[in-house]
């Protein structure tokens, strides 16, 4: 993939060196509008000229699959009258979603202007929902019907409306208030008689989506049904317009991305990470990498309060490593199942308990499991190095074993717990990312490990 975007890439340079702009506009105009994306983050500087060139109608197509640092950069250097085309040419919801993102106030008030006083009260009202909203990212070009058409009507009226409609696969049924009663496959059209009621077809099956609901709800309901497209209401059940499956799989991406980043302790990117800046980057960073930091540093202080102990049996030093790493990874393992359970409605708030229990069980079988193979490796390097545990190498190992036991058991439930307390709290559960699990286990497992050596090694210690 990669070879066949740089021979385009060279095929691009070789026809924008000649000026010849007409080979140019056929040249593009006959590749897919993913590979003139391609080209565009390949050749980001010939990225106006590529939507100057094109027909208008492949020009919005791509111009609406970029993303938004690019959008923007490009956009600002059209002209005037393409600036116009474009923006006007962009489907609703695709134009909410670009100003909806735009950091530069102007220029989104300059763009809004150049739009008809409909469109502009249209953007103004999407705009109004909340970002993370369904309202925000549907559409109102919709095919909408009377329930007391019949089906010749309807296929009458798809086909002179057809144009105006993000989608035709699905018409919806209305009360004449506007409120929503049903859909309709078109499938369902073409395969009735033409003098069929539409309320003869009703089926009461209606699955819709609240303007207000999260766009998560939104991922959640189209995962479960096998749907191109799901109609948005209002609290009074009023159609205000319907989101479609390739828009909410652009919304899952990022949120994956969003849940990748934040479980690896950086705040969530705004732009693609080699288009964001560099100082940018390391704020998004530093916050997590300060707090991580400075709860490590109670791990000194645990240290530092056993230091007598650790100096009088300096062979348990050698096990730190192992206890903290043994806890953190099943911390992680823990956290990252409950936050994807979590994400995919598989598992709820209420549910904390039945998590809990799973966990204790699972982590104390996980402790055991490591326990042992512990204990056989203390046995067998004391059998082919005798003096490095000494005649205590069974107190070593006894300390070794039920330290991991403990330690795995507590990262399981630390890991699986913190996600529903986020939760509970109205942040996002993604929050609890593997490096800040690892950080709690980190010094609670190591105060689990010494106090255990403390109570098998204590007539040693305190002779």
């Amino acid at each position: 993939m990669k070879e066949n975007i740089e021979l385009l890439a060279e095929e691009t340079r070789l026809l924008v060196d000649t000026g010849d702009t007409d080979m140019l506009r056929v040249f593009l105009d006959d590749l897919n509008i993913s590979d003139v994306e391609d080209l565009i983050d390949e050749l980001p500087e010939y990225a106006p000229l590529f939507i100057n060139t094109m027909s208008i109608n492949r020009a919005v197509n791509v111009f609406r699959i970029l993303d938004v640092p690019t959008q923007e950069r490009t956009i600002t250097k059209l002209s005037a009258h393409k600036i116009s085309e474009i923006i006007n040419g962009l489907p609703p919801d695709d134009r909410t979603a670009f100003f909806g993102e735009l950091k530069n106030q102007e220029l989104q008030h300059r763009l809004i202007s150049l739009l008809s006083p409909e469109d502009r009260r249209e953007v103004f009202t999407l705009l109004s929902y909340p970002e993370d909203s369904i309202g925000r990212m549907m559409t109102p070009d919709f095919l909408a019907i009377p329930k007391n058409f019949t089906v010749g009507d309807t296929l009458k009226y798809i086909r002179l409306n057809a144009k105006n409609s993000e989608t035709i696969d699905v018409i919806y049924i209305l009360e004449e208030n506007g409120v929503l009663i049903d859909d309709l496959r078109i499938k369902e059209l073409l395969t009735n008689d033409p003098k069929t009621r539409i309320s003869d077809l009703i089926d009461g099956r209606l699955i819709s989506l609240n303007a207000q609901d999260p766009v998560e709800e939104g991922i959640k309901i189209f995962k479960m049904n096998n749907r191109v497209a799901l109609p948005v209401i209002d609290s009074g059940g009023i159609l205000l317009g319907i989101v479609t499956i390739d828009d909410i799989l652009w919304a899952a991406d990022e949120e994956y991305s969003e849940d990748m980043q934040r479980m690896g302790g950086i705040a969530a990117l705004d732009e693609p990470y080699l288009d964001l800046p560099v100082y940018k980057l390391i704020w998004k960073r530093a916050g997590w990498l300060i707090v991580l930091f400075i709860g490590e540093l109670l791990t000194a202080s645990v240290m530092q309060y056993y230091e007598e102990q650790l100096a009088q049996v300096i062979v348990l030093a050698l096990f730190l490593p192992l206890m903290i790493s043994s806890g953190g990874n099943s911390g992680s393992q823990a956290s990252t199942l409950v936050i994807q359970a979590m994400a995919t409605g598989e598992v709820k708030l209420k549910d904390w308990w039945r998590v809990f229990r799973r966990e204790i069980v699972s982590g104390f079988s996980l402790g055991i499991i490591l326990g042992i193979i512990g204990f056989f490796r203390i046995y067998i390097w004391h059998l082919i190095f005798p003096n490095l545990y000494g005649e205590h190498w069974t107190m070593v190992g006894s300390t070794v074993s039920l330290a991991l036991v403990g330690i795995v058991m507590w990262g399981s439930l630390i890991g699986s717990m913190l996600p529903f307390i986020l939760r509970r709290l109205g942040a996002d559960p993604a929050t609890s990312s593997a490096p800040f699990v690892a950080t709690i286990v980190d010094v609670t497992g190591l105060m689990i490990y010494l106090t255990i050596a403390s109570w098998i090694f204590g007539p040693l210690m305190h002779p």
